[in-house]
Protein backbone atom coordinates (compact mmCIF):
# COMPACT_ATOMS: atom_id res chain seq x y z
CA UNK A 1 0.00 0.00 0.00
CA UNK A 2 2.89 2.36 0.94
CA UNK A 3 4.27 1.76 -2.64
CA UNK A 4 0.89 2.21 -3.95
CA UNK A 5 0.91 5.86 -2.39
CA UNK A 6 4.68 6.80 -3.28
CA UNK A 7 3.66 6.38 -6.84
CA UNK A 8 0.28 7.95 -6.76
CA UNK A 9 1.39 10.91 -4.62
CA UNK A 10 3.56 12.28 -7.27
CA UNK A 11 1.62 11.57 -10.41
CA UNK A 12 -1.10 13.09 -8.18
CA UNK A 13 1.39 15.75 -7.84
CA UNK A 14 2.23 16.16 -11.70
CA UNK A 15 -1.01 16.43 -12.85
CA UNK A 16 -1.78 19.07 -10.27
CA UNK A 17 1.29 20.77 -11.57
CA UNK A 18 0.23 20.28 -14.93
CA UNK A 19 -3.48 21.64 -14.51
CA UNK A 20 -2.35 24.71 -13.03
CA UNK A 21 0.01 25.68 -15.91
CA UNK A 22 -2.12 24.82 -18.03
CA UNK A 23 -5.27 26.90 -16.64
CA UNK A 24 -2.21 29.42 -15.91
CA UNK A 25 -1.52 29.71 -19.94
CA UNK A 26 -5.52 29.73 -20.33
CA UNK A 27 -5.74 32.50 -18.32
CA UNK A 28 -2.96 34.72 -19.82
CA UNK A 29 -4.34 33.65 -23.43
CA UNK A 30 -7.38 34.94 -23.02
CA UNK A 31 -5.85 38.29 -21.61
CA UNK A 32 -4.11 38.55 -24.31
CA UNK A 33 -7.09 38.13 -26.69
CA UNK A 34 -8.83 41.12 -24.66
CA UNK A 35 -5.96 42.91 -25.26
CA UNK A 36 -5.41 42.44 -28.94
CA UNK A 37 -8.90 43.08 -29.18
CA UNK A 38 -9.14 46.52 -27.26
CA UNK A 39 -6.06 47.18 -29.53
CA UNK A 40 -7.76 46.16 -32.55
CA UNK A 41 -11.01 48.25 -31.56
CA UNK A 42 -8.54 51.10 -30.85
CA UNK A 43 -6.91 50.98 -34.17
CA UNK A 44 -10.19 50.92 -35.94
CA UNK A 45 -11.38 54.15 -34.16
CA UNK A 46 -8.15 56.09 -34.55
CA UNK A 47 -8.15 54.68 -38.43
CA UNK A 48 -11.73 56.07 -38.96
CA UNK A 49 -10.98 59.09 -36.90
CA UNK A 50 -7.79 60.10 -39.39
CA UNK A 51 -9.73 59.13 -42.32
CA UNK A 52 -12.48 61.93 -41.05
CA UNK A 53 -9.85 64.64 -41.10
CA UNK A 54 -8.35 63.71 -44.26
CA UNK A 55 -11.44 63.67 -45.81
CA UNK A 56 -11.89 67.33 -44.19
CA UNK A 57 -8.75 68.69 -45.00
CA UNK A 58 -9.04 67.44 -48.95
CA UNK A 59 -12.22 68.77 -48.53
CA UNK A 60 -10.87 72.22 -47.43
CA UNK A 61 -8.13 71.78 -50.33
CA UNK A 62 -10.55 71.60 -52.98
CA UNK A 63 -12.35 74.48 -51.75
CA UNK A 64 -9.29 76.59 -51.34
CA UNK A 65 -8.54 75.75 -54.86
CA UNK A 66 -11.67 76.49 -56.59
CA UNK A 67 -11.79 79.63 -54.97
CA UNK A 68 -8.13 80.38 -56.70
CA UNK A 69 -9.33 79.25 -59.73
CA UNK A 70 -12.19 81.28 -59.90
CA UNK A 71 -10.19 84.64 -58.36
CA UNK A 72 -7.41 83.49 -61.02
CA UNK A 73 -10.59 83.54 -63.95
CA UNK A 74 -11.97 87.18 -62.96
CA UNK A 75 -8.27 88.34 -63.44
CA UNK A 76 -7.79 87.23 -66.36
CA UNK A 77 -11.49 88.43 -67.78
CA UNK A 78 -10.80 91.53 -66.22
CA UNK A 79 -7.11 91.32 -68.21
CA UNK A 80 -8.33 90.54 -71.87
CA UNK A 81 -11.02 93.12 -71.40
CA UNK A 82 -8.30 95.93 -70.83
CA UNK A 83 -6.89 94.30 -73.95
CA UNK A 84 -9.61 94.34 -75.53
CA UNK A 85 -9.68 98.20 -74.82
CA UNK A 86 -6.34 99.05 -75.58
CA UNK A 87 -6.71 97.04 -79.10
CA UNK A 88 -10.00 99.33 -80.07
CA UNK A 89 -8.01 102.26 -78.96
CA UNK A 90 -5.05 101.55 -81.62
CA UNK A 91 -7.41 100.27 -83.66
CA UNK A 92 -9.06 103.85 -83.87
CA UNK A 93 -5.66 105.69 -83.86
CA UNK A 94 -3.87 103.35 -86.94
CA UNK A 95 -7.05 104.27 -89.23
CA UNK A 96 -6.88 107.85 -87.87
CA UNK A 97 -3.05 107.61 -89.16
CA UNK A 98 -3.94 105.74 -92.17
CA UNK A 99 -6.38 108.78 -93.11
CA UNK A 100 -3.57 111.08 -92.70
CA UNK A 101 -0.53 108.87 -94.59
CA UNK A 102 -3.15 108.67 -97.60
CA UNK A 103 -3.62 112.62 -97.37
CA UNK A 104 -0.05 113.50 -97.07
CA UNK A 105 0.29 110.56 -100.31
CA UNK A 106 -1.78 112.53 -101.80
CA UNK A 107 0.13 116.03 -101.33
CA UNK A 108 2.79 113.77 -102.34
CA UNK A 109 2.09 112.78 -105.56
CA UNK A 110 0.85 116.22 -106.24
CA UNK A 111 4.28 117.85 -105.59
CA UNK A 112 6.08 115.37 -107.42
CA UNK A 113 3.99 116.09 -110.37
CA UNK A 114 4.92 119.85 -109.87
CA UNK A 115 8.29 119.20 -108.92
CA UNK A 116 8.20 117.09 -112.68
CA UNK A 117 6.87 120.22 -114.59
CA UNK A 118 9.28 122.65 -113.01
CA UNK A 119 12.85 120.23 -113.34
CA UNK A 120 11.45 119.78 -117.18
CA UNK A 121 11.57 123.83 -117.15
CA UNK A 122 14.81 123.99 -115.32
CA UNK A 123 16.34 121.42 -117.43
CA UNK A 124 14.69 123.62 -120.86
CA UNK A 125 16.57 126.89 -119.21
CA UNK A 126 19.77 125.01 -118.50
CA UNK A 127 19.77 123.84 -122.11
CA UNK A 128 19.42 127.34 -123.45
CA UNK A 129 21.90 128.84 -120.59
CA UNK A 130 24.27 126.45 -121.90
CA UNK A 131 24.04 127.09 -125.38
CA UNK A 132 24.46 130.72 -124.70
CA UNK A 133 27.37 129.98 -122.79
CA UNK A 134 29.00 127.69 -125.40
CA UNK A 135 27.85 130.76 -128.16
CA UNK A 136 29.52 133.89 -125.51
CA UNK A 137 33.05 131.57 -124.56
CA UNK A 138 33.71 129.90 -127.73
CA UNK A 139 34.27 126.28 -125.66
CA UNK A 140 32.23 123.05 -125.93
CA UNK A 141 30.75 121.37 -122.67
CA UNK A 142 34.05 118.71 -122.94
CA UNK A 143 36.14 121.50 -123.47
CA UNK A 144 34.84 123.58 -120.57
CA UNK A 145 35.16 120.43 -118.24
CA UNK A 146 38.46 119.63 -119.64
CA UNK A 147 39.60 122.87 -118.21
CA UNK A 148 38.06 122.69 -115.00
CA UNK A 149 39.93 119.51 -114.50
CA UNK A 150 42.96 120.70 -114.65
CA UNK A 151 42.33 123.54 -112.68
CA UNK A 152 41.44 120.98 -109.97
CA UNK A 153 44.29 118.64 -110.69
CA UNK A 154 47.19 121.44 -110.15
CA UNK A 155 44.97 122.86 -106.80
CA UNK A 156 45.46 118.56 -105.48
CA UNK A 157 48.66 118.42 -106.70
CA UNK A 158 49.67 121.55 -104.79
CA UNK A 159 47.30 120.74 -101.21
CA UNK A 160 49.27 116.85 -101.73
CA UNK A 161 52.66 118.73 -102.02
CA UNK A 162 51.73 120.73 -98.90
CA UNK A 163 50.48 117.60 -97.20
CA UNK A 164 53.49 115.57 -98.15
CA UNK A 165 55.28 118.46 -95.99
CA UNK A 166 54.22 118.87 -93.36
CA UNK A 167 53.85 115.09 -92.56
CA UNK A 168 57.79 115.13 -93.34
CA UNK A 169 58.44 118.36 -90.92
CA UNK A 170 55.95 116.40 -88.10
CA UNK A 171 58.24 113.03 -88.77
CA UNK A 172 61.14 114.87 -88.30
CA UNK A 173 60.07 116.22 -85.17
CA UNK A 174 58.84 113.49 -84.02
CA UNK A 175 61.89 111.48 -84.59
CA UNK A 176 64.29 113.90 -83.24
CA UNK A 177 62.25 113.89 -79.73
CA UNK A 178 61.98 109.73 -80.06
CA UNK A 179 65.80 109.58 -80.46
CA UNK A 180 66.42 112.50 -77.91
CA UNK A 181 63.92 110.71 -75.47
CA UNK A 182 66.14 107.50 -76.03
CA UNK A 183 69.15 109.19 -75.36
CA UNK A 184 68.07 110.72 -72.46
CA UNK A 185 66.39 107.49 -70.82
CA UNK A 186 70.21 105.59 -71.92
CA UNK A 187 72.47 107.81 -70.43
CA UNK A 188 70.70 108.34 -67.07
CA UNK A 189 70.88 104.30 -66.66
CA UNK A 190 74.02 104.38 -66.92
CA UNK A 191 76.50 105.55 -64.04
CA UNK A 192 79.62 104.04 -64.12
CA UNK A 193 82.97 105.45 -62.72
CA UNK A 194 85.43 106.29 -65.46
CA UNK A 195 87.87 108.46 -64.29
CA UNK A 196 91.63 107.10 -63.53
CA UNK A 197 94.93 107.60 -63.14
CA UNK A 198 97.17 109.26 -65.60
CA UNK A 199 100.94 109.22 -65.71
CA UNK A 200 102.52 109.26 -62.51
CA UNK A 201 102.24 107.14 -59.47
CA UNK A 202 103.32 108.20 -56.19
CA UNK A 203 104.12 105.16 -53.99
CA UNK A 204 103.67 106.28 -49.85
CA UNK A 205 107.04 105.22 -47.73
CA UNK A 206 107.09 104.92 -44.47
CA UNK A 207 110.11 107.10 -43.42
CA UNK A 208 112.50 108.80 -45.37
CA UNK A 209 115.10 106.37 -44.72
CA UNK A 210 114.07 104.13 -47.14
CA UNK A 211 114.77 106.10 -49.97
CA UNK A 212 118.25 105.83 -49.22
CA UNK A 213 117.52 102.14 -48.94
CA UNK A 214 115.50 102.19 -52.22
CA UNK A 215 118.56 104.01 -53.97
CA UNK A 216 121.59 101.68 -52.69
CA UNK A 217 124.70 101.40 -52.85
CA UNK A 218 126.03 104.21 -55.86
CA UNK A 219 122.29 103.70 -56.93
CA UNK A 220 122.27 99.92 -57.71
CA UNK A 221 118.87 99.17 -56.30
CA UNK A 222 117.08 102.19 -58.49
CA UNK A 223 119.37 101.21 -61.52
CA UNK A 224 118.18 97.44 -61.48
CA UNK A 225 114.62 98.27 -60.82
CA UNK A 226 114.12 101.06 -63.32
CA UNK A 227 115.88 98.62 -65.65
CA UNK A 228 113.74 95.81 -65.25
CA UNK A 229 110.56 97.38 -65.21
CA UNK A 230 111.34 100.35 -67.71
CA UNK A 231 109.57 103.29 -65.68
CA UNK A 232 111.68 106.35 -64.26
CA UNK A 233 111.60 106.33 -60.28
CA UNK A 234 111.70 109.89 -59.03
CA UNK A 235 113.22 110.68 -55.60
CA UNK A 236 113.19 114.11 -54.66
CA UNK A 237 112.45 116.29 -51.08
CA UNK A 238 109.06 115.50 -51.36
CA UNK A 239 108.65 113.44 -47.51
CA UNK A 240 107.83 110.17 -47.04
CA UNK A 241 106.88 109.77 -51.12
CA UNK A 242 108.63 108.12 -54.17
CA UNK A 243 106.81 108.75 -57.86
CA UNK A 244 107.02 106.69 -60.36
CA UNK A 245 106.89 108.09 -63.58
CA UNK A 246 105.57 106.16 -67.34
CA UNK A 247 103.51 106.19 -70.12
CA UNK A 248 102.96 102.44 -70.13
CA UNK A 249 100.53 101.71 -67.42
CA UNK A 250 101.38 98.25 -67.03
CA UNK A 251 104.53 98.83 -66.64
CA UNK A 252 104.13 101.47 -64.02
CA UNK A 253 101.50 98.98 -62.32
CA UNK A 254 104.81 96.86 -61.89
CA UNK A 255 106.89 99.30 -60.69
CA UNK A 256 104.55 100.05 -58.01
CA UNK A 257 103.32 97.49 -56.98
CA UNK A 258 107.13 95.54 -56.89
CA UNK A 259 108.60 98.41 -54.56
CA UNK A 260 105.55 98.60 -52.50
CA UNK A 261 106.14 94.98 -51.38
CA UNK A 262 109.85 95.26 -51.54
CA UNK A 263 108.92 98.04 -48.81
CA UNK A 264 107.03 95.54 -47.08
CA UNK A 265 109.23 92.85 -47.37
CA UNK A 266 112.77 94.99 -45.96
CA UNK A 267 115.27 93.29 -48.27
CA UNK A 268 115.95 95.73 -51.06
CA UNK A 269 118.99 94.00 -53.19
CA UNK A 270 119.25 93.39 -56.92
CA UNK A 271 118.45 89.96 -56.60
CA UNK A 272 115.63 90.27 -54.49
CA UNK A 273 114.85 93.05 -56.71
CA UNK A 274 114.55 91.01 -60.07
CA UNK A 275 112.59 87.98 -57.94
CA UNK A 276 109.99 90.44 -57.01
CA UNK A 277 110.03 92.07 -60.25
CA UNK A 278 109.17 88.67 -62.11
CA UNK A 279 106.65 87.01 -59.80
CA UNK A 280 104.76 90.82 -59.45
CA UNK A 281 104.92 90.57 -63.58
CA UNK A 282 103.11 87.59 -64.03
CA UNK A 283 100.33 88.36 -61.07
CA UNK A 284 99.88 91.81 -63.07
CA UNK A 285 99.52 89.43 -66.25
CA UNK A 286 97.09 87.07 -64.11
CA UNK A 287 95.35 90.13 -62.80
CA UNK A 288 94.89 91.59 -66.48
CA UNK A 289 93.59 88.08 -67.74
CA UNK A 290 90.87 88.34 -64.72
CA UNK A 291 89.85 91.66 -65.26
CA UNK A 292 89.11 91.04 -69.12
CA UNK A 293 87.13 87.87 -67.74
CA UNK A 294 85.11 90.16 -65.75
CA UNK A 295 83.79 92.73 -67.90
CA UNK A 296 83.11 90.05 -70.15
CA UNK A 297 81.32 88.72 -67.58
CA UNK A 298 79.57 91.66 -66.17
CA UNK A 299 78.27 92.74 -69.91
CA UNK A 300 77.33 89.07 -70.72
CA UNK A 301 79.41 88.98 -73.73
CA UNK A 302 80.72 84.89 -74.51
CA UNK A 303 82.64 83.02 -76.78
CA UNK A 304 85.85 84.89 -76.97
CA UNK A 305 89.32 84.41 -77.59
CA UNK A 306 91.78 84.61 -74.74
CA UNK A 307 94.03 86.84 -76.89
CA UNK A 308 91.12 88.96 -77.16
CA UNK A 309 90.39 88.68 -73.24
CA UNK A 310 94.36 89.45 -72.53
CA UNK A 311 93.76 92.84 -74.72
CA UNK A 312 90.63 94.08 -72.82
CA UNK A 313 92.54 93.44 -69.48
CA UNK A 314 95.32 95.77 -70.43
CA UNK A 315 92.64 98.06 -70.85
CA UNK A 316 92.28 98.41 -67.30
CA UNK A 317 95.75 100.28 -66.84
CA UNK A 318 94.84 102.21 -70.00
CA UNK A 319 93.26 106.01 -69.66
CA UNK A 320 92.17 108.58 -72.21
CA UNK A 321 91.77 112.35 -70.57
CA UNK A 322 92.06 110.38 -67.07
CA UNK A 323 89.01 108.27 -68.38
CA UNK A 324 89.57 104.66 -67.67
CA UNK A 325 89.56 102.68 -71.19
CA UNK A 326 88.29 99.43 -70.07
CA UNK A 327 85.38 101.32 -67.71
CA UNK A 328 84.69 103.52 -70.83
CA UNK A 329 84.25 100.13 -72.89
CA UNK A 330 81.94 98.58 -70.43
CA UNK A 331 80.09 101.65 -70.14
CA UNK A 332 79.87 101.80 -73.98
CA UNK A 333 78.88 98.38 -74.48
CA UNK A 334 75.82 98.73 -71.56
CA UNK A 335 74.57 102.42 -73.66
CA UNK A 336 74.76 100.50 -76.82
CA UNK A 337 72.45 97.32 -75.80
CA UNK A 338 69.96 99.54 -74.35
CA UNK A 339 69.87 101.55 -77.00
CA UNK A 340 69.26 98.63 -79.59
CA UNK A 341 66.86 97.45 -77.41
CA UNK A 342 65.04 100.60 -77.47
CA UNK A 343 65.29 100.60 -81.78
CA UNK A 344 64.62 96.77 -81.91
CA UNK A 345 68.32 95.81 -83.53
CA UNK A 346 70.87 92.78 -82.46
CA UNK A 347 71.42 93.83 -79.00
CA UNK A 348 73.96 91.43 -78.17
CA UNK A 349 76.09 92.08 -81.83
CA UNK A 350 75.77 96.02 -80.45
CA UNK A 351 77.69 95.08 -76.80
CA UNK A 352 79.90 93.03 -78.76
CA UNK A 353 81.49 95.70 -81.51
CA UNK A 354 80.57 97.97 -78.59
CA UNK A 355 82.91 96.46 -75.88
CA UNK A 356 85.96 95.63 -78.42
CA UNK A 357 85.81 98.89 -80.05
CA UNK A 358 88.63 100.11 -78.19
CA UNK A 359 90.86 96.96 -78.01
CA UNK A 360 93.11 97.96 -80.68
CA UNK A 361 94.26 99.83 -77.52
CA UNK A 362 95.37 96.84 -75.17
CA UNK A 363 96.94 95.34 -78.33
CA UNK A 364 100.74 94.25 -77.64
CA UNK A 365 101.98 95.75 -81.50
CA UNK A 366 104.34 98.43 -82.82
CA UNK A 367 102.26 98.73 -85.83
CA UNK A 368 102.04 102.44 -87.53
CA UNK A 369 98.09 101.88 -87.83
CA UNK A 370 95.76 103.75 -85.16
CA UNK A 371 94.14 101.72 -82.41
CA UNK A 372 90.66 101.26 -85.00
CA UNK A 373 92.84 99.59 -88.03
CA UNK A 374 94.55 97.59 -85.21
CA UNK A 375 91.45 96.39 -83.38
CA UNK A 376 89.73 95.64 -86.99
CA UNK A 377 92.52 93.38 -87.81
CA UNK A 378 92.60 91.53 -84.25
CA UNK A 379 88.44 91.04 -84.68
CA UNK A 380 89.19 89.66 -88.01
CA UNK A 381 91.84 87.17 -86.68
CA UNK A 382 89.46 86.02 -84.03
CA UNK A 383 86.50 85.22 -86.22
CA UNK A 384 84.37 88.01 -85.50
CA UNK A 385 81.36 88.71 -87.34
CA UNK A 386 81.79 91.36 -90.10
CA UNK A 387 79.36 93.66 -88.54
CA UNK A 388 81.38 93.55 -85.37
CA UNK A 389 84.72 94.84 -87.47
CA UNK A 390 82.75 97.18 -89.33
CA UNK A 391 81.83 98.95 -85.46
CA UNK A 392 85.01 98.48 -84.48
CA UNK A 393 86.87 100.28 -87.34
CA UNK A 394 83.81 103.00 -87.86
CA UNK A 395 84.03 104.66 -84.26
CA UNK A 396 85.96 107.19 -85.35
CA UNK A 397 84.83 107.44 -89.16
CA UNK A 398 88.23 105.54 -90.69
CA UNK A 399 85.76 103.54 -92.77
CA UNK A 400 81.90 103.74 -93.26
CA UNK A 401 79.45 102.25 -90.72
CA UNK A 402 77.53 99.50 -92.82
CA UNK A 403 74.91 98.86 -90.45
CA UNK A 404 72.75 100.07 -87.65
CA UNK A 405 74.33 98.28 -84.56
CA UNK A 406 78.13 100.32 -86.02
CA UNK A 407 76.06 103.27 -85.78
CA UNK A 408 75.12 102.93 -82.45
CA UNK A 409 78.64 101.87 -81.11
CA UNK A 410 79.69 105.29 -82.17
CA UNK A 411 76.99 107.04 -81.03
CA UNK A 412 77.34 105.04 -77.22
CA UNK A 413 81.17 106.46 -77.83
CA UNK A 414 80.38 109.71 -77.66
CA UNK A 415 77.84 109.67 -74.97
CA UNK A 416 80.55 107.84 -72.71
CA UNK A 417 83.21 110.33 -73.37
CA UNK A 418 81.46 113.30 -73.63
CA UNK A 419 78.70 113.48 -70.49
CA UNK A 420 80.08 115.16 -67.71
CA UNK A 421 82.77 114.23 -65.02
CA UNK A 422 83.63 111.20 -67.84
CA UNK A 423 86.95 112.83 -69.29
CA UNK A 424 89.09 115.10 -66.95
CA UNK A 425 90.90 118.22 -68.36
CA UNK A 426 92.42 120.87 -65.65
CA UNK A 427 90.18 123.60 -64.48
CA UNK A 428 93.04 126.36 -65.90
CA UNK A 429 93.59 124.69 -69.35
CA UNK A 430 89.59 124.24 -69.22
CA UNK A 431 88.82 128.09 -68.74
CA UNK A 432 91.82 129.40 -71.10
CA UNK A 433 90.76 127.31 -74.01
CA UNK A 434 86.81 128.62 -73.52
CA UNK A 435 88.45 132.16 -73.09
CA UNK A 436 90.37 131.40 -76.08
CA UNK A 437 87.49 130.36 -78.39
CA UNK A 438 85.26 133.79 -77.67
CA UNK A 439 88.26 135.82 -78.47
CA UNK A 440 89.06 134.15 -82.01
CA UNK A 441 85.17 134.39 -82.90
CA UNK A 442 84.89 138.17 -81.28
CA UNK A 443 88.03 139.11 -83.29
CA UNK A 444 86.28 138.98 -86.51
CA UNK A 445 84.43 141.98 -87.69
CA UNK A 446 80.74 141.93 -87.60
CA UNK A 447 80.40 139.68 -84.58
CA UNK A 448 78.49 141.30 -81.19
CA UNK A 449 78.99 138.66 -79.01
CA UNK A 450 80.22 135.00 -78.80
CA UNK A 451 79.60 132.46 -76.50
CA UNK A 452 81.19 128.94 -75.24
CA UNK A 453 78.76 126.70 -74.20
CA UNK A 454 77.95 122.59 -73.82
CA UNK A 455 81.92 122.42 -71.94
CA UNK A 456 83.24 124.18 -75.02
CA UNK A 457 81.58 122.07 -77.60
CA UNK A 458 79.55 124.64 -79.30
CA UNK A 459 80.81 127.83 -79.85
CA UNK A 460 77.70 130.20 -80.30
CA UNK A 461 77.90 133.48 -82.41
CA UNK A 462 75.74 136.34 -82.49
CA UNK A 463 76.31 138.51 -85.53
CA UNK A 464 75.15 142.03 -86.20
CA UNK A 465 72.49 141.99 -89.00
CA UNK A 466 73.27 145.45 -90.52
CA UNK A 467 76.92 144.74 -90.75
CA UNK A 468 76.78 141.22 -92.49
CA UNK A 469 74.12 139.59 -94.89
CA UNK A 470 73.23 135.87 -94.89
CA UNK A 471 75.89 135.06 -97.27
CA UNK A 472 78.61 136.74 -95.63
CA UNK A 473 77.78 134.93 -92.39
CA UNK A 474 78.41 131.93 -93.94
CA UNK A 475 81.18 132.49 -94.90
CA UNK A 476 82.29 134.13 -91.54
CA UNK A 477 81.45 130.75 -90.16
CA UNK A 478 83.82 129.14 -91.97
CA UNK A 479 86.72 131.26 -91.86
CA UNK A 480 86.12 130.76 -87.61
CA UNK A 481 86.16 127.36 -87.88
CA UNK A 482 89.11 127.46 -89.38
CA UNK A 483 91.00 129.54 -87.56
CA UNK A 484 90.52 127.16 -84.24
CA UNK A 485 91.34 124.60 -86.49
CA UNK A 486 94.81 126.47 -87.37
CA UNK A 487 95.08 128.00 -83.31
CA UNK A 488 93.58 125.56 -80.88
CA UNK A 489 94.58 122.13 -79.77
CA UNK A 490 91.17 120.76 -78.07
CA UNK A 491 89.34 117.04 -78.00
CA UNK A 492 86.76 115.98 -80.52
CA UNK A 493 84.88 118.38 -82.49
CA UNK A 494 83.58 122.19 -81.88
CA UNK A 495 80.47 123.09 -83.59
CA UNK A 496 80.11 126.82 -84.83
CA UNK A 497 77.02 128.32 -84.81
CA UNK A 498 76.09 131.62 -86.57
CA UNK A 499 72.52 133.30 -85.21
CA UNK A 500 72.01 136.65 -87.74
CA UNK A 501 68.24 138.21 -86.44
CA UNK A 502 66.41 141.19 -87.68
CA UNK A 503 64.68 142.37 -84.99
CA UNK A 504 62.25 145.43 -85.75
CA UNK A 505 60.72 146.98 -82.78
CA UNK A 506 57.44 149.87 -82.65
CA UNK A 507 55.51 151.37 -79.86
CA UNK A 508 51.81 151.91 -80.07
CA UNK A 509 50.74 155.42 -78.61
Amino acid sequence: MEWILRIILPLAGLTLGWSIRWLYARFQLTASEQRADRIKQDAIKEAEAKKKEIFLEAKEQVIRERNQQERETRERRAELQRYERRVLQKEEALEKKTNQVEKVEQQAVERNRLLDEREQELEKEEDRYRKELERISGLSVNEAKALIIADLENDAKHDALALINKIEQEANLTAEKKARDILVTTIQRVAAEVTGDVTVTTVNLPNDEMKGRIIGREGRNIRTLETLTGVDIIIDDTPEAVVISCFDPVRREIAKVSLERLIIDGRIHPARIEEVVSKVSKDISQKIFEEGEKVLFDVGIHNISQEAIRALGRLYFRTSYGQSVLYHSKEVAVIAGILAAELGVNRELAKRGALLHDIGKGAESDSDMNHAEIGMDMARKMGEDPRVINAIGSHHNDIEPSCVEAVLVQIADAISAARPGARRETLDNYIKRLENLENIAEGFIGVDKAYAIQAGRELRIIVNNEALNDDQSKGLAKEIAKKIENDLRYPGRIKVTIIRETRIVEYAR
